[in-house]
């Protein structure tokens, strides 16, 4: 056995139920800072340390969720716990991915809801944002040497980057031309495929996941519309199950889509709080668009206080992630062939490639949003740059930030000790400096 096919069966081992829960637990507890944070520490966890997945597995099934509306990384999460343990293991780590930072966020809306006051949240987090900071750029690192292998990836990657960041081009606009430019350009020089895998589920199967997992998501809106008595539920039921169908891109595309409408259309929220409720979710484990709990708390707990603001937190919760399930338990059987199709590999290689694109894009963006506490765009045409006002530099982050890339980058710490002791050095900078 060749030392490569050894190393790729040494990444195959499945681990037993008992493990894949924890150390999805420890991943969703763990999972600060958005997407490009969170996808570096399930590569981290995943890849890296258990070697449960091959990176090519880990790469082509990233491809395939950025493709999807909604949240990236816990369908991520999801297709990873189904690729060790089915519906079990896919049920597990999309839970456990999402509960910790969904609990965390209802009791923060309730002391927001009722006393409107989330200073010692934001001191607490500080170090845990710096933390982020250097967790995301390790994550680029790793990608971009495992998915640019090729001068042609390193284009896409640099194009997608400008495309978003300098013109903000649409994400789904810069996923399609990478997707287009690969299918037709990038087969040829893939490497050599042996051998078509074989799909292993029938398409009876798929359709009956289809209709099952539709059934789970939009029966429980029905009966609320037509038997609960709060027309606010329903609304909450339809925009949020609306929103994970139309939103690709992840958070950030869905926060563009959504500030919009609760602000100006419905009312639920003022802008302010809809910073406020970004705020929180950015601070807090689990993926960003969270922040969808934060705005149906608020518009539930408007029209009927803090029991309904419960019922409005969840019914939120439900529709924003069951699809989620959806997506990967439909689709997820049928990355491997996908990947084994010439065409359609290269068509994935690209967006894998664009994908460091828009990581490097993330990165940057919430670094400037971390640093400085102004921050203005120019905007000269077509072309949009980000200017940062040097005034409100925040020096406690750049302190906790050198601090956690020595950490992290130089003694490979692991990422709960940093997170714990950067969360500390901040709290300590901000109450007896400041």
């Amino acid at each position: 056995m060749s030392v490569e096919t050894q190393h790729e069966s040494e990444q195959n081992q499945t681990p037993s139920l008992g493990e894949t829960f924890n150390i999805f637990a420890k991943i969703g507890f763990l999972s600060f800072g958005g997407p490009a944070a969170q996808i570096s520490l399930m590569h981290r966890f995943l890849v890296d340390e258990t070697r449960w997945l091959s990176e090519k597995q880990f790469l082509n099934a990233l491809s395939f969720c950025m493709l999807l509306p909604g949240p990236e990384a816990m369908q991520l999460a999801t297709f990873a716990g189904w690729r060790l343990h089915g519906l079990v293991g896919g049920l597990i780590a999309g839970l456990l991915f999402v509960l910790p930072g969904a609990v965390v966020i209802l009791a923060l809306a309730t002391l927001y809801a009722l006393f409107g006051e989330t200073t010692l949240v934001g001191t607490l987090f500080l170090g845990v944002k710096a933390a982020v900071l250097v967790i995301v750029v390790e994550a680029l690192l790793r990608v971009s040497k495992k998915a640019l292998k090729q001068h042609m990836h390193w284009a896409i990657a640099a194009f997608a980057f400008i495309g978003i960041f300098f013109f903000a081009l649409p994400y789904p606009l810069i996923v399609l031309l990478a997707a287009l430019f690969g299918f037709f350009f990038g087969a040829e020089q893939q490497e050599t495929i042996q051998q078509s895998e074989k799909i292993s589920v029938s398409g009876m199967q798929t359709l009956t996941n289809i209709v099952v997992w539709l059934a789970i998501w939009w029966v429980p809106i029905l009966l609320i519309g037509q038997f609960s008595g709060q027309p606010i539920l329903a609304d909450i039921g339809w925009f949020f199950s609306k929103l994970a169908v139309v939103t690709f891109g992840g958070a950030y595309a869905v926060l563009a889509y959504m500030g919009q409408d609760v602000v100006a259309n419905y009312g639920w929220l003022t802008a302010g709080e809809m910073m406020d409720g970004l705020g929180l979710a950015e601070t807090t484990p689990g993926p960003l668009i969270l922040v969808t709990e934060f705005v149906g708390f608020l518009a539930a707990f408007g029209e009927g206080g803090l029991p309904l603001a419960f019922a409005g937190a969840f019914v939120t919760l439900w529709v924003t992630f069951v699809p989620c399930f959806l997506w990967i338990f439909a689709g997820a059987p049928y990355i491997d062939w996908i990947c084994n199709q010439p065409r359609l590999n290269g068509a994935l290689s690209a967006i894998t490639a664009a994908v460091v694109g828009v990581i490097l894009n993330l990165s940057i963006w919430f670094a400037l949003h971390v640093f400085f506490d102004a921050i203005s765009v120019l905007s000269v045409g077509p072309l949009n740059v980000l200017q940062p006002d040097i005034a409100t530099l925040d020096w406690r982050v750049v302190i906790l930030a050198a601090l956690c890339g020595v950490l992290l980058l130089k003694f490979h710490w692991s990422i709960g000790r940093v997170l714990v002791i950067s969360a500390a050095s901040g709290w300590l900078l901000s109450t007896f400096l400041m």
